[in-house]
């Protein structure tokens, strides 16, 4: 139960930042505000990234809390943190407070953890999981 519950804390941390920062993107920056940073940095095709990256932060920041869809958020939300690491923070070196790589490195990692380990037996995947088992018995 211990593992199921790090597991969940681990989930509701890395999911409620995510949340958080794709919202900001909705509500305070702007759809169109993200789309202009994204051309400044030279991210492709940011009239398309902008909203596909704040979608992704959101919905997937929910998936992250609920435990859903793990394997495919976790390595969408890595794939997202390798983009910020690439366009933003690489040329601020490591450290977090210097605008560096070290949040969005963290942050992607623990995605892939969730992703290529799974949630735990508190993560709506292995709900189902069960579910499906019961039906089929």
């Amino acid at each position: 139960m211990a593992q199921s519950l790090t597991l969940l804390l681990a989930r509701l941390a890395i999911g409620v930042t995510f949340l958080i920062h794709g919202w900001v993107k909705f509500t305070t920056m702007g759809v169109s505000g993200v789309t202009a940073f994204f051309e400044q940095i030279g991210v492709p095709l940011p009239g398309l990234a902008a909203p596909a990256v704040a979608v992704l932060e959101v919905v997937g920041g929910i998936a992250l809390i609920v435990g859903a869809a793990l394997p495919v958020f976790g390595v969408l939300l890595a794939l997202d943190m390798v983009g910020a690491i690439v366009f933003v923070h690489l040329p601020n070196g490591f450290l977090a407070e210097k605008g560096g790589i070290e949040l969005p490195l963290v942050l992607g990692a623990a995605c892939l953890a969730l992703a290529f380990t799974g949630g735990g037996a508190l993560a709506a995947d292995r709900l189902w999981q069960r579910r499906k088992a019961a039906v089929a018995a």
